[in-house]
């Protein structure tokens, strides 16, 4: 009975509420606040220009400790200890190492060409009278670097008909372009190039090989006549009819074209050795050298083994 009487103890747990503070605001304030400066550099970079744009993205690409000590990204070390070449304090090897690596880079040589193409668009559309001739240039990245093709139509020829004689407009545009180029090392080629319309006298005389030189040449003249620096010119060469455009006929007057190519450094250097690079000649003296032997052994019918071997 007694334990029937036995009294229900309920424990209740006071809670005691506490004040947590208001860290999270602060949290919350400096989220916000980087975020406003966030959309505000969004903002100056939509409304700063290509070259503004390009100088952002080259200070970001330059190392800390180089831009700490004011020092220039092509040279400028980054590493406590100079070395990589013969002399420790001008470090000649590391220099020819990063060289190398920006002629061999492609996004750093493809940007390279593009900004120059930029800056010769931009020069065309501040100028009224070129304005027009922005449908009849062409711009390519090929392997040999910045193709420029200047392309001739029925309404408004470069040429006269028949003739080396340049139509004032196209000087203009060849004398605005002329500093532009000067201003990249890059050298350069002309080459110049006809429809598939032949002269009456055929190529035994005046023909259109003649005819594509001598546009070049007139090409040549004005792109000096406006600055340019003709120590950079590798080539000038008339083509003819025999390199017409992919997408045109041979007979379209399209192909009546001036094309000026900005060469990278290997392609430059290809053209000045005709082709030939050190070592070539030894390289394919050995190719021949190999051939011969196989030549004598076939002939010896001393083959071995594993060639005798049907299975093998």
């Amino acid at each position: 009975m007694a334990e029937e009487h036995r009294p229900i103890i309920i424990r209740r747990k006071k809670v005691v509420k506490k004040h947590h503070g208001g860290s999270w605001k602060i949290a919350l304030a400096d989220f916000m606040t980087a975020l406003m400066a966030l959309f505000l550099v969004m903002w100056i970079i939509s409304m700063a220009g290509d070259d503004a744009r390009e100088s952002i993205a080259e200070y970001f690409r330059t190392p800390l400790v180089v831009a700490m000590a004011s020092g220039d990204r092509a040279t400028a070390s980054t590493s406590a200890i100079q070395g990589g070449g013969p002399d420790p304090i001008y470090t000649q090897g590391e220099r020819a190492r990063i060289d190398y690596r920006r002629e061999t880079r492609p996004s750093d040589v493809r940007r390279h060409f593009q900004n120059i193409q930029r800056q010769i668009e931009r020069a065309i559309e501040q100028d009224p009278e070129l304005r027009a001739l922005q449908s009849q240039l062409r711009y390519d990245m090929t392997r040999e670097g910045l193709r420029i093709q200047l392309l001739d139509s029925e309404q408004r020829p470069m040429f006269q008909l028949g003739s080396a004689n340049i139509a004032p407009y196209m000087s203009r545009l060849l004398r605005t372009v002329a500093p532009l180029l000067n201003q990249v090392p890059n050298e350069l080629t002309i080459s110049g190039h006809t429809d598939s319309i032949p002269y009456s006298g055929g190529e035994a005389g005046y023909s259109n090989w003649e005819l594509s030189a001598d546009r070049a040449n007139a090409s040549r003249r004005e792109l000096i006549a406006g600055g340019f620096d003709s120590g950079k010119l590798l080539s000038v060469s008339g083509v003819a009819d025999r390199v017409p455009l992919d997408d045109a006929d041979p007979r379209d007057p399209m192909n009546r074209r001036i094309t000026l190519i900005l060469h990278t450094s290997i392609s430059a250097e290809f053209i000045r050795r005709q082709g030939l690079f050190p070592g070539d000649a030894e390289e394919f003296e050995r190719l021949l050298e190999q051939d011969r032997e196989i030549e004598e052994i076939i002939e010896s019918g001393q083959l071995p083994e594993h060639l005798l071997d049907p299975d093998g």
